[in-house]
């Protein structure tokens, strides 16, 4: 099988490099002028039919995804769908598993210096300047401020192939390729909140006593409590995503305090979870994903996904290379990720509510109906469809939230790993027991 040859720019919106035209040859490689379609790919892996395995959370972990993959490339990908923490235990304690690690960024931190991840060549990466700047500089626009947390460019480089060791700046060795992210809020029942909700605060409301839930998984339930705390003028923290022991207490005490006086119905740590606790009533305001909000809306039941004043938590994930990967598996591996960041993995989650890392590419998969919704803040011109060609919002309807740049603009904190995180896991396993 040839080598992949570094650094050669895309030709065209379809995504098909220089290489692969070498490797199949112009006409194999087939593209229908105009539709975006790749094809001839399949001929490549045919002839050294390849698995690649992958693990990660329920958000990207895709059926479809693997389906168009083998499609696109003739590559098989077996996809195991887990919780987050699961997904950093399965990372460090089973690395010869999997070849693709699917995690998020603030896993990354406690998986990376492991040693179970590789350092990916940027130079290999066809779309690595249409990356969004949030992941190479921290800032979505030279203005921007760098939210609080585990931000992703912070842990997003190394300083050389074997380095261990996050670098301070962008440099040729990416830790892993970003895929997906999205910013967070609260969701909720507005057929039962009965007013107005503009805060974080609001979830401690006496009204809604019993019919609250925030998510149980610790890297992002403490960042979800320090956005309720602080708006309710219970702390303020040096830093939200990196408390001391004495901040983590003032924050767990708190929670066990108000779990104690019957103010949360529930704690989730599934996407299910969340939409079932919503869409029967049990649970009114909760710290919610954009995509389960959607999929209460689905069922015709009301549900908004609520800009706040303070802002938004945000978490972001891509996909890691395995220690051990190497030879044909590796070039396929790097063949992969190159077709899920060309465009048509990107539209599929933009319609899912999450964005995509390569927006630009995403673009060029999505009609302008679409992208005006999804991204620009518009309108609907016409019904909005899910991936799957379910109505999910009809003509006339608006994102929750607005804009890519309002929303990913607004935000406060990233999900973290703090340098206290193993007392701080431990205080939050006492909030739940409690």
């Amino acid at each position: 099988m040839t080598k992949k040859i570094s650094g050669e720019p895309g030709i065209g919106a379809s995504g098909i490099t220089r290489r692969s035209l070498l490797k199949t040859g112009a006409a194999a490689a087939g593209l229908a002028a105009g539709s975006g379609v790749i094809t001839g790919f399949p001929t490549i892996w045919a002839q050294n039919p390849i698995t690649l395995r992958q693990f990660g959370t329920g958000v990207s972990n895709l059926n479809a995804i693997a389906e168009k993959c083998k499609e696109d490339l003739g590559i098989t990908l077996e996809m195991t769908a887990t919780d987050s923490d699961a997904a950093a235990q399965r990372a460090v304690t089973q690395p010869d598993s999997y070849d693709i690690a699917d995690i998020e960024y603030w896993i990354l931190k406690k998986v990376f210096p492991a040693g179970v991840i590789q350092p990916m060549d940027t130079s290999k990466l066809t779309y690595y300047d249409k990356l969004v700047p949030l992941f190479i500089t921290g800032k979505l626009t030279p203005d921007s401020e760098i939210a609080q947390g585990t931000a992703p460019h912070t842990v997003g480089f190394v300083e050389s192939q074997d380095s261990k060791t996050f670098a301070t700046e962008p440099t040729q060795w990416f830790t892993m390729v970003p895929t997906i992210y999205n910013a967070d809020t609260l969701g909720i029942r507005p057929d039962l909140v009965g007013r107005d909700i503009t805060t974080w605060a609001d979830i401690l409301d006496p009204a809604f006593k019993g019919k609250t839930s925030i998510l149980n998984i610790p890297s992002i339930g403490i960042m979800d409590a320090a956005m309720i705390m602080e708006a309710a003028g219970e702390i303020t923290y040096a830093d939200k995503g990196n408390m001391t022991t004495e901040e983590i207490d003032k924050t767990i005490d708190f929670l066990i305090e108000t779990k104690r006086a019957g103010q949360f119905r529930a704690f989730w740590k599934s996407f299910d979870e969340s939409v079932n606790l919503m869409a029967s009533g049990e649970v009114i305001i909760q710290s919610m994903w954009s995509p389960a909000v959607a999929a209460v809306r689905s069922r015709g039941i009301p549900c908004v996904y609520q800009p706040l004043k303070e802002g938004y938590r945000a978490w972001g994930g891509g996909l890691g290379l395995a220690a051990h990967l190497s030879g044909a598996k590796l070039d396929a591996a790097y063949e992969y990720i190159n077709w899920y960041t060309s465009g048509w993995v990107g539209a599929y989650l933009n319609r899912q509510g999450y964005y995509s890392a390569a927006m630009e590419t995403a673009k060029q998969y999505m009609s302008d109906d679409e992208w005006g919704f999804w991204v620009e803040g518009k309108a609907a011109q016409g019904d909005i469809l899910s991936p799957d060609g379910q109505v999910m919002e009809k003509a006339g309807a608006v994102r929750d939230g607005g804009s890519f740049e309002e929303r990913m603009g607004k935000v406060a904190c990233w999900n973290s790993v703090m340098d206290e995180d193993r007392y701080m896991v431990r205080r939050w396993n006492e909030f739940i027991a409690a």
